[in-house]
């Protein structure tokens, strides 16, 4: 089961639910096989340094995240069918609508508070 989180902010960015899948199963489901593109919410999987968007329907943009919860990789639109190697130093992943990064205007570099 993935467990809800409120978000207050990440960032300065206000997202409505955060998901947290932090065990096998719900790291390994992850978004797949759902429908309709993500709205107002993103999926947080820990631990995680590494993504792939097989049996996704929809593009995602991705944060990844360091022990502290600092970015430190982003991808833009990320379609379905695609594998990212690991990415170093990142411990956590966050996935988020299509469109967040550039609308927000995030960085490498910056602390999220999750």
């Amino acid at each position: 089961m993935i467990e809800n989180t409120k978000l207050a902010k990440v960032s300065r960015l206000e997202l409505g639910t955060v998901k947290k899948a932090d065990t096998f199963a719900t790291r390994l489901k992850g978004l797949m096989f759902r429908r309709k593109p993500i709205e107002n919410e993103a999926l947080w999987i820990k631990p995680c340094n590494s993504i792939h968007t097989c049996f996704m329907n929809f593009p995602i943009d991705v944060l990844f995240l360091d022990k502290n919860e600092r970015i430190v990789h982003m991808i833009e639109n990320l379609k379905p069918w695609r594998f990212v190697p690991p990415v170093a130093h990142s411990k956590s992943v966050l996935e988020l609508p299509k469109g967040t990064i550039q609308q927000e205007g995030l960085q490498k570099g910056e602390k999220l508070e999750l």
